[in-house]
This record gives structure tokens, sequence and C-alpha cells, in this order.
């Protein structure tokens, strides 16, 4: 019994070396500084909630704003889509970030929302099949870039990606593990799985004045 044990340890180890070396790869699309990245048309920000259960403000957001605001002030993007979660009346992702962006001098016609954004594949899928981008930037710190990347170019999206700031190891330890996990379920995702996003919804242009967009 104990090595059989072994063996299945073993084994998810293996997995968990492989899903990280295949996404891994995707780096080459990721860029970290402003002048070494191309122009797209949309930006799109990854969404995370804005405070955590301590009530202090979640780095993992602040750093996505200031990417996004910088990218945007060096005219490599036109406009920022917001992908986040709005599945509880009383929690919504995109506005957070909305109402921020603002506040940093990004006026609201250039701000998109998208609240049916539950989890990476849905955002990155999404901004294709809903939003109708062919090329974009994905917002995000590099362990979250990099699988949203994969999943995009393998879908046939013409992807990059921008390394909002990262957090330290202590602060961030529990997502950078969760992320490890969540890259095994991006490989099942796309070579077993054949998952499609949860929500999809009518199509919405980017480039019209209005920003409001209505709930898939």
């Amino acid at each position: 019994m104990l090595r059989y044990g072994f063996l299945f340890l073993l084994l998810c180890i293996l997995v968990i070396y492989i899903s990280d070396v295949l996404i891994s790869k995707s780096s080459e699309f990721v860029y970290s500084t402003v002048d070494d990245i191309q122009y797209n048309k949309v930006g799109l920000v990854l969404g995370t909630s804005k405070y955590l259960k301590n009530n202090h403000v979640n780095l993992y957001y602040k750093y996505r704003i200031q990417a996004a605001v910088k990218l945007y002030q060096n005219n490599k993007i036109d406009f920022i889509l917001i992908s986040g979660d709005n599945s509880k009346k009383n929690y919504n992702e995109p506005e957070e970030f909305k109402l921020d962006l603002i506040k940093l001098g990004i006026p609201k016609a250039k701000i998109v929302l998208d609240y049916a954004g539950f989890r990476t594949f849905d955002f990155v899928i999404r901004s294709k099949e809903v939003f109708g981008q062919q090329s974009i930037t994905i917002i995000s710190q590099k362990s979250h870039n990099e699988p949203a990347v994969f999943i995009a170019r393998k879908h046939d999206i013409n992807t990059i990606a921008f390394n909002a700031k990262s957090v330290s190891n202590r602060y961030g330890y529990k997502t950078m593990l969760r992320e490890k996990f969540a890259r095994v379920k991006t490989i099942l995702d796309i070579y077993f799985f054949n998952t499609k996003p949860k929500f999809l919804g009518d199509k919405i242009k980017i480039g019209a004045y209005h920003t409001t967009i209505s709930k898939a």
C-alpha cells in the first residue's frame, strides 16, 4: 500500500512538472517592459478581488491596475477590457477595476466590462468569441499570464502579455501553489476535456462610446 502511495505521489509530481514545462513555453510571448511590447487595440485585465479577507487591498489587484494604466499611457493599448466575477449581487470585480482606473485618469469610454469572466479559461475565450478580438494583450502577473497566453494561442488568438509587478513569495505563496495545480487543469481542459466557457452570449463590439455591457 505504501509503495502504491509513493508511486501515486510520484505520478502527481510528474504531471505537475510536465504541465508547468509546457505552459512556461508561453513565456516567449510575455513581456515585462513597456518599451519591448508591441501595440494591441485591447488590453485584457484578468480579474481578481480588490480586498483580502483581512480587508487589506489585494496586491495582485493593485499591480494589475498599475500595469494597465502604464500600457495605456504609453500608447500600447487603446481600450482596457476588464474580465471578472460578478456572480453575486454584492461582488463585482469588473466594476471595482473600472472605478479605480477612472480615478487614475483612464477615460470611461476606454473601459469595457465583462461580467462573466469566472476563471482564466473564460476570460480568454470570451475576449475572442464575445468581444471579437483576434489579437490582444493580457495583463496580469507572470505566473498567471503564461497559462492565459497558452490557452489563447491554442484557440488561435494572437496573444501577448504584459507582466504586472509580482508579489513576494511570502505574500502570495497560496496563490502560487494554486496556480501550479491550475496549470494541470489547463492542460486537461485543452487536450482532454475540450472545455468551453460557462457563458458566451451576444457579440459586443469594442470601440463604441458606451461601456455598459449587459451581463451574459
